[in-house]
């Protein structure tokens, strides 16, 4: 009995010293695996660093409001957000600077100087069109083309008072029309009149919907359009507005009192690290280390000229006009 208990005791303790370190996890608020490839990085991640990352298909508004509820009990480490609401949450109270060896190399104006953000990456505003869901109608070239009758119930756009790429939307074609941060005016009549053409409005990213051809026009982002394209081989077409559009910077965010810290900075320094900016760029994301962006993957982009026509905006001041012109979209546009 004694050489028994021995034995299970040996064994015991041979398997427990050649047992495997329980793995690290971080928790990202914002991480859904359709979205500017966040599926690959987060592989990506787990195979260099060990690190698990759950996927997470949040908007930056609800992932900032579920941080504020958390606030006295963090949940979160780290969170992927809009640049506007990366800068209102910093407001809330929600965030705590990082001065990682990624941020020390991001230009002064794609960072906190605090330190409670770091842009990673930027999109460019315009159309995901699904050519084979026009069936037969032309591709749409401008805001206005998408107020049309003829493409009634066939025009997406993220919720503008909840998702940051709805609200980049409503600044971009507000901007386009002539309005202003000052004045959103020419935004708001526009959400008023293309409710005359049933537009679909989720609150989720909806990129599977666009190559099924649900959605056949999306207001989205270049990445998006280009992933579709490149990889999914489908006919898909993005568009800059002849009228305008904007680019805007997508951000990483520390998070107070975040439970798994150290994991959530590792986070950060991968998204920002070599690795990881390369991986942005083969998602067709314009990554903040322009050395990371090949001539190759460049060639996949429509060419700089249509480019120019996207501009850029004070993104401080875009943050904070946000909620004022949520209550005007919900006030006046969904009345």
């Amino acid at each position: 009995m004694v050489l028994r208990v021995l034995a299970v005791a040996l064994v015991s303790l041979i398997l427990s010293a050649g047992a495997a370190p329980a793995a690290e996890t971080a928790v990202c608020y914002n991480c859904p695996p359709e979205w500017a490839g966040w599926g690959n990085q987060l592989a990506l991640i787990k195979e260099e660093t060990g690190i698990i990352v759950p996927l997470d298909n949040k908007n930056s508004g609800q992932s900032v409001s579920q941080l504020i509820a958390e606030k006295n009990n963090p949940v979160a480490d780290v969170c992927y957000l809009g640049i506007s609401f990366a800068i209102n949450a910093r407001k809330a109270g929600v965030l705590d600077p990082y001065k990682g060896p990624g941020w020390q190399s991001v230009p002064l104006g794609l960072k906190d100087p605090d330190g409670y953000w770091v842009s990673i990456h930027s999109g460019t505003m315009g159309f995901m069109v699904n050519t084979d869901a026009l069936e037969g109608r032309p591709v749409p070239k401008s805001w206005k083309d998408l107020l049309d009758p003829r493409y009634k119930g066939m025009v997406g756009f993220l919720d503008p008072a909840s998702a940051f790429v709805g609200y980049v939307g409503a600044v971009a074609v507000n901007e386009a029309l002539g309005g202003s941060l000052d004045n959103f005016d020419p935004g708001i009549a526009y959400f008023k009149e293309i409710q005359n053409n049933a537009p679909i409005v989720p609150k989720q990213t909806s990129y599977a919907r666009v190559l099924s051809g649900e959605i056949p026009i999306l207001l989205d982002y270049d990445f998006n359009a280009y992933r579709a394209k490149h990889r999914d081989k489908a006919n898909v077409e993005f568009v800059i507005p002849s009228e305008g559009t904007i680019m805007v910077p997508y951000v990483m965010t520390f998070v107070k009192g975040a439970p798994h810290a150290e994991a959530g900075r590792k986070v950060i320094d991968f998204v920002l690290g070599v690795k990881g900016q390369r991986l942005w760029a083969q998602n067709f994301l314009r990554p903040v280390m322009p050395e990371a962006m090949t001539p190759e993957i460049a060639a996949l982009f429509l060419p700089a000229s249509e480019y120019k026509r996207a501009g850029s905006v004070d993104y401080a001041k875009m943050a904070g006009v946000q909620q004022a012109f949520g209550e005007r979209y919900l006030n006046e546009v969904l009345k």
